[in-house]
């Protein structure tokens, strides 16, 4: 039976051009031949728990993941029943309910802002950068910042949303840069705590809170990588809120990252270790929860540059790993970088996941809205 699966892990891998034991960066280097079973049971569950375990190793684990994703191998092994049961829960839960909203900060954002602080941009931006005409992270950030608030159109006094806010780095540019205040509310405590602290004698206020509580009006509004956390059973609502604190003459600018197919679950791995009850969104989901609530006036994709982002988080973990190591171990370490280099990997195989900024409207923009790049 041990040679049937890894016959079978092989024949699987060989369909994506990875070999056993090869000699190419992206071919995986077997430690532990429990690995074959492990991952032809237990799908992408199993393929990063057991590197996490040190049961495989290969130069370079975002080649070997772009390989997988683009030959959609992730589509064709099958998981066994306990996983399936598992992820079950979000077809018959609400995951992402209210009683359950601050879980992804507790778990996810509250992890240290050390680590945050030496892995993202000196502004903390900790979603896709925008590349154009950009040659460091630093660069490539502030120009998305730029581009979301020359999207939304700001003008010196507006009062602007920020759903998501992080550690307020589009309140801090848009503050310093624009004129506007910014109301910012996020369910991570660290972030509030950072968040203050960067943002002081700026006109940006933060709040621990659930996007559901929200009852104010704003010019405008803006998310940035939080419908991710949102789930398909609370996309409409979550619109509706938006709706019913936006002017009816103001723009909503909503970043975030989409699949290409409509799904109810996230893989196994991420929810277990990096992202708890997170879920990709569809154009096809968006389309059905913004229906009767706005007007999509732009889409803009730039999916590809989450690739060059993710490489650099991860060039800034590695080399101040010293740093960290001696509070979260090696065994977090590998989680991490298995966690940024597959995810560039996947967002390099283009053929899976997304990134889009969607500008919406109410009622439409009278003479129509002229679209930035």
């Amino acid at each position: 039976m041990k040679d049937h699966y890894k016959k079978l892990a092989e024949d699987l891998l060989n369909l994506a051009g990875i070999k056993m034991n090869g000699s190419n960066p992206w071919d995986i280097r077997i430690n532990d031949e429990r690995f074959y079973k492990r991952v032809i049971t237990q799908a992408e569950l199993g393929l990063g728990e057991s590197y996490m375990d040190g049961w495989w190793d290969a130069e370079k684990i975002d080649e070997l993941i772009f390989r997988i994703v683009r030959a959609n191998l992730q589509n064709k092994v099958k998981r066994n029943l306990k996983i399936a049961f598992q992820l079950a829960g979000f077809y018959l839960l609400n995951m992402q309910a209210r009683r359950r909203a601050f879980i992804i900060g507790e778990r996810h954002y509250d992890l240290g802002n050390d680590l945050f602080k030496n892995m993202l941009d000196k502004r903390m931006n900790y979603s896709c950068a925008y590349w154009k005409d950009a040659e460091t992270l630093d660069e490539a950030q502030e120009n998305k910042l730029d581009l979301i608030c020359k999207k939304l159109y700001l003008e010196p006094g507006m009062k602007v949303l920020d759903i998501g806010c992080g550690w307020g780095a589009f309140g801090k540019y848009a503050a310093e840069k624009y004129g506007v205040e910014v109301v910012g509310i996020t369910v991570s405590k660290e972030q509030v705590a950072l968040g203050k602290e960067m943002c002081k004698g700026l006109p940006v206020e933060f709040r621990l809170q659930d996007y559901r509580e929200l009852n104010e009006k704003f010019d405008r509004i803006v998310s940035v990588g939080m419908i991710e956390h949102v789930g398909y059973k609370n996309y409409k609502e979550y619109f509706r809120v938006a709706s019913r604190c936006l002017d009816d003459d103001g723009l909503f600018l909503l970043h975030t990252i989409g699949g290409t197919r409509s799904t109810k679950n996230t893989d196994a791995w991420t929810h277990k270790y990096i992202f708890p009850n997170g879920m990709l969104p569809s154009i096809a989901q968006l389309g059905k929860a913004v229906e009767k609530l706005f007007v999509v006036e732009d889409l803009h994709n730039f999916g590809a540059y989450y690739d060059k982002t993710l490489m650099a988080w991860y060039k800034n973990f590695d080399n101040n790993w010293q740093k960290l190591k001696d509070k979260y171990g090696q065994r977090f370490y590998r989680m991490w970088k298995y966690f940024l280099l597959s995810c560039a990997g996947a967002f390099r195989a283009r053929n899976k996941n997304q990134l889009w900024q969607i500008v919406l409207s109410k009622n439409g923009v009278l003479g129509g809205y002229n679209s930035i790049r």
